[in-house]
């Protein structure tokens, strides 16, 4: 099934090692691309198998997402989910409680930007529910 296919050959980066499950739900790997030293500022690939996403979470610096394969959402809290796909970007500002991942039927990559990671580390929270995720629509 194309939609399955696993993308971790077809992509721009290394797919990187596997992620532990204390931030994510489902099997995601990520490969670190630049160390938040240079530029303050830390760049990583993640990829994600259908259906895995990250658990709700907030960044003190921000994020920003360039997705680079498949489809996947992104969704603020008390907000609608966005589907997402190959060349769409997202600005997540300071402080707003987020998670994203892979469409129920199609792997997922972005290269992920933590942006002024000098304002301290992701604040992570619970899973996004199988309920959640299940209901989505877009």
């Amino acid at each position: 099934m194309e939609n399955l296919k696993d993308l971790s050959n077809s992509v721009i980066f290394p797919k990187g090692d596997k992620a532990t499950s204390d931030y994510f739900t489902g099997n995601v790997w990520v490969q670190m691309l630049v160390a938040e030293e240079f530029f303050n500022c830390s760049v990583y690939n993640v990829t994600f198998e259908p259906k895995a996403r990250t658990k709700w979470h907030s960044h003190p610096g921000g994020q920003i997402l360039l997705v680079t394969g498949g489809k996947g959402y992104y969704q603020e809290e008390g907000k609608p989910a966005q589907s997402l796909r190959e060349g769409d970007i997202v600005k997540i500002p300071p402080n707003v409680k987020h998670w994203h991942g892979a469409s129920k039927d199609r792997w997922f990559v972005h290269v992920g930007i933590s942006t002024n990671p000098n304002l301290g580390d992701a604040e992570w929270y619970g899973p996004v529910s199988h309920e959640e995720y299940d209901k989505l629509e877009v």
